[in-house]
């Protein structure tokens, strides 16, 4: 592992405090061209007893932000969402859902992610679009 994907690493180890982890979402598999994660269905729910809109939405921007940070941090920067697009194909009661970022483009000040979340019988759950700002860093830490 190079040093910079050991800051990365310790960077989502800092998570553990944050929504992410209250969400229950582990980041699981992470390269240049996509990073993956999980998310329990359980504690994530609306009232009918589906899997929120709104965790989807968390699970995807929180994918799409770590993977367009891993791209930002190779050349000193930082990135922050600036939108969030969310299709919501299907209803989950159970179970773990996976969210597969991949990009679309990643540029010197925006980059964009296709965030696709399934089942766990792989069926499309939800498809998302994030674009992130990649600006300097600012050196102050907002944790």
């Amino acid at each position: 592992m190079t040093e910079t994907r050991q800051d990365q690493a310790a960077q989502l180890a800092e998570l553990k405090e944050q929504l992410p982890a209250k969400m229950g979402i582990e980041v699981v598999e992470w390269d240049r061209d996509r990073l993956v994660g999980t998310m329990p269905v359980a504690g994530n729910r609306q009232p009918y007893g589906l899997l929120h809109g709104g965790a989807s939405a968390v699970l995807a921007e929180t994918l799409g932000s770590i993977a367009a940070a891993m791209h930002a941090a190779d050349h000193g920067r930082i990135a922050m969402g600036v939108e969030l697009s969310c299709t919501h194909h299907r209803g989950v009661v159970a179970g773990v859902v996976t969210g597969v970022a991949t990009p679309l483009h990643v540029g010197r000040t925006l980059s964009s992610f296709e965030v696709v979340v399934t089942d766990e019988a792989g069926k499309r759950v939800c498809t998302a679009r994030l674009t992130c700002a990649i600006r300097e860093t600012t050196g102050a830490k907002t944790t």
